[in-house]
């Protein structure tokens, strides 16, 4: 699919930030190896995600060192939604930030947002998305209150983020990629009443993918006689096919969903965004969707894929009703920690189990990856070996292509299906 820029538009294309997620330091470690611009993390309070690594004060450090080195930055997500008692200690938060040098907090509410702003002036403050910020007077408002950038509420549309961008110029962050919540803007309570842990406080059970039965008075099942009974769950969010359109629109940062995510899911969606948003804005008019974009998504997929509400109000095709249709599965397999040019072997560390005679795929940033087979494998000590069952075991291996520290290699668990995006308008068809 090619892409020209619409007659209409004359302002210069500014590229926009590549945020990702880190839930600890090696994802954000491997985030900005794999091309993100800018990672988002959490403290070990005020966050939404309290399941996730969440980092400590002196990882946020060893985080903020590592990312400044290489002209990345860190935002902080502390978007819970706080009940009487829940900001004590918050200043004391803010301003140890602030010392360590955080780039932004990512605030939902008004009452942290004040208790920031107070105790650590300077402190760039980022609206949530859990804020539901969906129109131009909204951010008009937060720009009124200090407030630097906005990350939109997932349920608004490209046409409403058009209109957005001309009557304001604050940054406006958006989601790209992802999970896509059954609540509005992610206010959700059924993990409160089902599972007594709060989703606004950080404890949400995700109650939503659970499968749900429905019976007639007479008892005949009514979900799951055409499949799985997912009635509550949405597919995932992508927005590769749609780059321009978001640049084009006024978008400034593209927010990748997943700090519970893996390595393997960072670093590949990373990889990705990476590569369209540079080949876009390296040459607008002839910029031409690479089909090895599409199929790079796919590898890290857990659903089918679907734009949300970015072109219209989703149907019953964005939800998981029926049989799920099978999606590739990979598995994150070894992580690259040394490769001799001399001998052509690379040594790893296992991450999960393989073995000799099986087909392996190694990628690294920059989009490079190659595929070969496992011909021989030797232990730490030398010794030739079939397999590498034992987590986070040294194994070399001899690679067909030189490859380097941080590359990652990876295993086809499930033959390629005919797994597409759901079919609704405004969808670009899968090639």
């Amino acid at each position: 699919m090619k892409y020209s820029r619409r007659e209409n538009m004359r302002n210069i294309i500014k590229k926009p930030e590549v945020l990702a997620p880190a839930g600890n330091l090696e994802k954000l470690e491997i985030a900005v190896r794999y091309g993100a611009d800018a990672v988002y993390i959490g403290g070990q309070a005020y966050g939404l995600r309290s399941r996730a690594g969440n980092f400590t004060y002196d990882e946020m450090k060893e985080g903020v060192r590592f990312a400044h080195a290489r002209g990345a930055k860190v935002y902080v997500a502390a978007n819970m939604v706080g009940h009487e008692g829940d900001d004590e200690g918050a200043g004391d938060f803010f301003r140890t930030l602030k010392e360590i040098g955080i780039d932004a907090v990512i605030i939902s509410d008004p009452g942290f947002i004040t208790i920031c702003m107070e105790e650590a002036p300077g402190l760039a403050v980022h609206l949530s998305t859990q804020a539901s910020a969906t129109n131009y007077k909204a951010l008009q408002f937060w720009e009124q209150e200090g407030v630097e950038r906005v990350v939109l509420a997932r349920e608004v549309s490209l046409e409403e983020i058009r209109e957005i961008r001309k009557n304001t110029g604050m940054e406006i962050e958006a989601f790209v990629q992802g999970a896509m919540c059954i609540s509005y803007s992610g206010r959700c309570v059924l993990s409160n009443h089902m599972a007594n842990r709060d989703a606004n406080r950080g404890g949400c059970a995700q109650s939503c993918r659970w499968k749900y039965d429905l019976f007639e008075n007479e008892g005949a099942d009514i979900l799951t006689a055409g499949g799985e009974p997912f009635s509550m769950s949405a597919v995932d969010l992508t927005m590769i096919h749609h780059v321009p359109e978001l640049i084009e629109a006024g978008v400034g940062s593209f927010k990748i969903e997943g700090r519970m995510k893996s390595i393997h899911y960072v670093s590949t969606v990373a990889n990705v965004y990476r590569a369209i948003v540079d080949a876009y804005c390296e040459d607008p008019d002839h910029f031409v969707f690479d089909p090895a974009w599409e199929e790079e998504i796919w590898k890290v997929a857990q659903r089918e894929l679907a734009t949300g509400f970015y072109f219209g109000e989703p149907d019953a095709h964005q939800q998981l009703f029926g049989r799920p249709r099978k999606i590739p599965k990979y598995t994150f397999a070894a992580r690259v920690l040394d490769y001799d040019p001399a001998t052509k072997i690379a040594t790893l560390e296992q991450r999960n189990h393989f073995a000799a005679g099986e087909e392996v795929e190694f990628y690294g940033p920059g989009f490079s990856r190659f595929t070969q087979t496992i011909r021989k494998l030797w232990d730490e000590d030398g010794k030739c070996i079939e397999r590498a069952p034992n987590a986070m075991m040294t194994v070399k291996t001899i690679v067909d292509h030189p490859v380097k520290p941080y590359d990652l290699m990876r295993i086809r668990k499930m033959p390629v299906s005919t797994a597409r995006f759901s079919n609704f308008p405004g969808q670009a068809p899968s090639e």
